[in-house]
């Protein structure tokens, strides 16, 4: 699968073409649970100020004696590293304090990783996340147990050039709850959060296969990403209502 290594290992903002690309898989959502509004403000509150805080640290804003620097900053928000892959476990696992992209009037781009991902994905009151990819996104229904059946769409990806169709998938994480999303390796997506209360906890479990596989220089989380976009839209491309 060589295809979804990257030209240059340290570019982290490097572009695939998206209209030969092709996804090797599809993700797949599991609805987890809703909460009351009061009980899922707490939450996403609590996680997104450690992420905050760490970006205000300089613990966590220089770079360690492993050469790591824990708070780092992505498209769709900030983020601060939990925990990094150590000898024996070569997973690491990070905090996102997603930004409001119609406050910011920007939409995160189509993306793909290097390694596999594992994202929890958690809204508060007046907060939607918008999932998409260029495949269909497998949703998990087990009638009885899922807590309830999120909204799916298709449009036009809009980060396709002119004269060329592609078809975005797109799912709808509704305000107070959670769902998980399981990424394979080199598949697209991007998220994109409208409102104010949107956390992700992700685990990344190949990131220190990665470091080896594609020779960078270090635990750069945005290293492992290749973009299929080479500007971020206006908030239009990724609206919900």
């Amino acid at each position: 699968m060589t295809e979804f290594m990257k030209f240059t290992p340290d570019d982290e903002n490097e572009v695939h073409d998206v209209v030969d690309f092709s996804d090797p898989g599809r993700c797949h959502v599991t609805p987890v649970i809703q909460l009351p509004a009061e009980i899922s403000l707490a939450i996403t509150d609590a996680l997104g100020g450690v992420v905050r805080a760490a970006h205000h640290t300089p613990a966590a804003t220089t770079q360690d004696g492993d050469g790591i620097q824990r708070a780092q900053t992505f498209e769709e928000g900030d983020v601060y590293m939990l925990d990094a892959p150590f000898e024996g476990f070569f997973a690491d696992r990070y905090l996102m304090d997603f930004y409001d992209v119609i406050d910011r009037d920007i939409c995160s781009r189509m993306h793909l990783h290097t390694g596999l991902r594992f994202v929890r994905m958690m809204t508060g009151p007046g907060t939607r996340i918008r999932v998409s990819s260029l495949s269909p996104i497998d949703v998990t229904h087990i009638e009885g147990v899922t807590p309830f059946r999120p909204e799916v769409f298709e449009d036009a990806a809009s980060d396709a050039p002119d004269g060329v169709h592609r078809t975005r998938y797109n799912l709808i994480v509704p305000e107070n709850s959670w769902a998980d999303m399981q990424i394979p390796r080199g598949v697209s997506h991007q998220f994109n959060a409208h409102g104010p209360h949107a956390v992700i906890d992700s685990v990344h479990p190949e990131e220190s296969i990665e470091t080896f596989r594609e020779r960078i220089s270090g635990y750069k989380m945005m290293a492992q990403t290749i973009f299929l976009a080479k500007e971020q839209p206006a908030s239009e491309a990724c609206k919900l209502d």
